[in-house]
């Protein structure tokens, strides 16, 4: 069966977009090459042999004349540095609007609607922050009122923060849910988020494995309903079910960290994930090609938000020494895309993404595939014609 594997560092850019003046960056933004060279290096043997060496100063990283790889760098036509622009254009959907984002916070009314509509009786907070710094300066009046904490960034957001033994979990997911349904036409947002946290020998900390991700359903169909649609199959892991709203998978499972999200990949490619199991979608017959989609979010959500360049190197060296195993396990019928979706650099100014381009590395066991250089690639999108290609094959 003719398989793609697409894995999404998330953040993980390197370089700045001609453009990213318009989106409050600096030219120096470079995630993957200042975060190398902040750690004195990073241990990158088998990204290495596939040629992200070979795409910018990435420091501890030398070149690499003969790859194992295609290596290339993508540049993002649509307009944005989010999750969901950078991932539905990987798929093949350009957004030619930008979504709209709250410097300021949102509107009154907006606000007041969410207070009816979800009866929560007040909120808290209601303006850009950093999502750690948010919750430990609002968490005291969050107990005292029970109020949510709501924040945004320099992204298209609305996030909703509770302590889940002050608010129940469930009710925070039902406050998304109408927070999603409230922002829409000329207050689009791209994602509402879930940011549940608890309290931990009494500091807030925040529960990734129960973050949830409300996105804007794709407006068009992806590379992912055209292989659903044509009687393939399609698993997402980690947050892909959110970012696509459903729309194009049939298969679908959350995960808590990096971790655990290379070790379902590897199951997945292995075949020895228990799809039964995470069955979203039913099909009629069984597959005759598949795509399987991660998104690696501790990068972006750990690290890169937080500027810990150290958190951020050690992130993609576990990633790193975990390919092997994925690659192993792969056959003459698989391809694998590594890329990212957009920066979020960690040691330059500010706790938001940065408007980058990103690597991409193309690993192939098929005999007629041939290692090299891709050069500057105009489009994520490239990934969705490559895919398309290659399941058709």
């Amino acid at each position: 069966m003719k398989r793609a594997i697409i894995m999404v560092i998330d953040s993980m850019g390197c370089g700045a977009m001609p453009d990213c003046s318009e989106y409050n960056d600096i030219p120096e933004c470079n995630t993957l090459c200042n975060v190398a060279k902040a750690n004195g290096g990073l241990n990158l043997p088998t990204m290495q042999k596939m040629g992200i060496g070979n795409l910018g100063e990435v420091k501890g990283v030398p070149p690499e004349k003969n790859t194992i790889a295609q290596y290339g760098i993508m540049k993002e036509v649509s307009k944005g540095k989010d999750t969901t622009t950078g991932h539905w254009e990987i798929a093949g959907l350009v957004l030619e609007e930008p979504f709209k984002v709250y410097p300021n916070g949102f509107p009154k009314d907006v606000i007041d609607e969410f207070i009816e509509k979800t009866d929560c009786g007040g909120i808290l907070g209601n303006y850009p922050a950093s999502g750690t710094k948010i919750i430990e300066d609002l968490n005291e009046e969050h107990h005292k009122t029970k109020f949510p904490i709501i924040y945004t960034s320099a992204d298209s957001v609305f996030q909703i923060a509770v302590d889940v033994d002050v608010i129940p979990l469930e009710e925070l997911y039902r406050m998304c849910r109408i927070a999603r349904e409230i922002l829409v036409g000329e207050n689009n947002v791209s994602r509402v988020i879930a940011r549940p946290y608890h309290i931990v020998d009494g500091k807030p900390v925040r529960i990734s494995k129960d973050r949830r991700d409300y996105s804007v359903e794709p407006p068009k169909p992806t590379v992912l309903n055209e292989i659903l649609n044509a009687g393939g199959r399609v698993v997402g892991i980690g947050k892909i079910e959110d970012i696509y709203v459903k729309s194009g998978i049939s298969h679908a499972i959350h995960t808590g960290s990096n971790k655990e999200g290379l070790e379902l990949t590897l199951k997945a490619v292995e075949g020895s994930l228990e799809l039964d199991k995470i069955r979203i979608a039913e099909s009629q017959q069984p597959p005759n090609f598949e795509l399987i989609f991660t998104n690696l979010v501790d990068t972006d959500m750990l690290y890169g938000h937080r500027n810990d360049w150290r958190g951020y190197g050690k992130a993609i060296e576990e990633i790193d020494a975990f390919l092997p195993e994925i690659m192993e396990k792969m056959t003459k019928d698989d391809i694998l895309f590594i890329t990212a979706d957009h920066g979020c650099d960690p040691t330059v100014p500010g706790t938001d993404h940065t408007r980058e381009q990103v690597p991409l590395l193309v690993y192939s066991k098929a005999e007629e595939f041939k290692p090299g250089n891709l050069g500057v690639l105009p489009t994520f999108a490239y990934i969705a014609d490559k895919v398309r290609k290659w399941l058709q094959k």
